[in-house]
């Protein structure tokens, strides 16, 4: 996988400023308890961590895992969509190959982990967890259901965008980038401070996909669109310990 890198400053003065928000942003309070407070530990035999990783190939990965609605014996309950897009270099050349995951809360706004108890449905026939290889052109594609918001108890009526996570994994499983995918027009995102700890606006609207009207299945799902560059001026944005 590309390393990911810093891009120049909106003033276009040449001074690299960072990609990522800082760790402790304090609006985000979790954040401020949670960020790491000490230096990386260097890894002194690389060859033994992967040795030990976990090992996955074509065979693991089936056409079911992609469509998390067929997961189950009975239809979930929501608006059904499909979620595709690219994933490049900063060339804009194809990264293929790519184990992409994703996970997500229900319609409901609801997450089927036992520390959520967000006092909304669980849906018996969706389990919100998916993943897929990119294809020769870079390309991976979701079926799903649209996430509902959720409270998450970060200030007074805070409630978090829909969104999507995603992971991805380069050559090995220690290179590991985890992003989150956004919805177009969302009322929720002046007040997010997890959105709004991205500084840059050209960086958060990297983060919002793009309905795409051909994508749409009629009588099916609709489409939406939204490429992952991994590096370069155009980077996605990447998560660093924000859930």
């Amino acid at each position: 996988m590309a390393e990911l890198r810093r891009t120049a400053d909106a003033a276009g003065n040449g001074a690299p400023a960072p990609l990522h928000p800082s760790r402790d942003y304090p609006p985000y309070r979790s954040s401020v308890l949670r960020h790491p407070k000490q230096p990386l530990v260097v890894v002194r035999d690389p060859e033994a961590v992967e040795l030990t990783g976990p090992v996955f190939g074509v065979t693991d990965v089936t056409d079911l895992d992609s469509d998390l609605t067929r997961q189950h014996v009975g239809e979930p309950l929501g608006e059904r969509i499909t979620v595709t897009g690219r994933v490049l270099d900063r060339q804009g050349r194809p990264v293929r190959g790519q184990l992409v995951e994703i996970w997500q809360a229900n319609a409901s706004g609801r997450y089927a982990h036992q520390r959520d108890q967000h006092p909304a449905p669980l849906d018996p026939n969706f389990t919100g967890v998916g993943r897929c290889l990119t294809d020769d052109e870079g390309r991976y594609h979701f079926t799903t259901i649209k996430p509902g918001p959720y409270p998450w108890r970060n200030h007074l009526n805070a409630w978090r965008p829909a969104h999507i996570h995603f992971s991805l994994f380069g050559t090995a499983f220690t290179q590991r980038l985890v992003t989150q995918m956004y919805f177009p027009g969302d009322p929720l995102f002046s007040f997010d401070p997890i959105y709004q700890s991205i500084t840059d606006e050209r960086a958060r609207e990297r983060l919002i996909a793009t309905y795409d009207h051909d994508q749409s299945s009629p009588e099916w799902s609709l489409g939406y669109r939204w490429d992952i560059v991994l590096d370069g001026p155009a980077a996605t944005w990447i998560e660093e310990g924000r859930s």
